[in-house]
């Protein structure tokens, strides 16, 4: 069940799909960096929470009544009939905002040789950490990283939403030119202005990134293509993707028509094999 395409499957951006291709990556990223990075260190699967709130209105089911249907008369001290009004509240539209706790997966590699301290962060953005309180929890965790000693590596394979990566979206655009993925690593030195940037486009394979560890000791190579490879495999996306129809967050015209003839010459080939 290999990739349609050479690269990013533009059909795995489908937000209702995302979460749990985001998952398995992380997983898969952390079991991949294992082997390489033992004795000394370890890939280790961190969380972190927000809460996120949407709010609904609606009018309510049951009208408000007046407290008295009719006023009471009643007699003051003078001798007075006078009448007690009450007046009822206007209606009101009640709204529930319901709050959601939401949990994000990221990779830590941890030095076991030096008291078990987190040498790089490594973070699969998602559409949710493009907008709203993802993306201020995301950025919030980003600060944090880029103050500490700590390598900051991030992978953005989405081609929509708000840029969100360290590295400004100017920048990156007048360096690597057009891309719709970009991997980025920021190491833990003097100067945090300085980005290793691996640019792709959608007719491209993923790149493999160099990731950085304790001073001294050689990067470690990740291949996103591989990472991106076992989890389609493994979540049977071949299966569950709608190849009949555009692709959504929608293609360029020319894109879409170069995917549908992906996807047809697989379906093809995948006919001619059968028995």
């Amino acid at each position: 069940m290999t990739l349609i395409f050479p690269g990013m499957d533009p059909y795995l951006e489908d937000r209702r799909v995302w979460p749990g291709v985001h998952n398995r990556m992380i997983v898969y990223i952390a079991d991949r960096l294992g082997p390489l990075l033992s004795p000394r260190y370890a890939a280790t699967i961190e969380e972190r929470v927000y809460i996120e709130r949407s709010g609904r209105e609606f009018v309510p089911d049951v009208l408000i009544k007046r407290l008295r249907d009719e006023p009471e008369a009643k007699r003051e001290p003078g001798g007075l009939a006078v009448a007690e009004v009450v007046e009822a509240a206007d209606e009101p539209i009640t709204a529930r905002v319901v709050s959601l706790e939401i949990h994000e997966s990221y990779v830590s590699i941890i030095d076991l040789r030096n008291k078990k301290k987190v040498v790089a962060a490594l973070e699969v953005v998602s559409p949710s950490n493009k907008s709203g309180a993802g993306r201020k929890s995301y950025r919030a965790k980003q600060r944090e990283t880029l103050r500490s000693d700590v390598h900051l590596i991030e992978i953005d394979l989405l081609r929509t939403g708000k840029h969100v990566l360290a590295i400004p979206e100017a920048e990156a655009r007048a360096r690597c030119g057009p891309y719709d993925a970009l991997c980025s690593v920021n190491r833990a030195r003097d100067d945090r202005s300085l980005y290793e940037l691996y640019p792709g486009r959608l007719r491209d394979r993923l790149p493999k990134v160099g990731i950085p560890l304790a001073e001294g000791d050689a990067d470690a190579t990740l291949d996103v293509q591989a990472i991106l490879a076992q989890t389609y495999e493994n979540g049977g996306y071949r299966d569950l993707l709608p190849y009949d129809s555009p692709c959504f967050p929608a293609l360029s015209s020319e894109d879409q028509a170069w995917a549908f003839d992906r996807i047809q010459a697989e379906s093809k080939s995948n006919a001619d094999q059968s028995p």
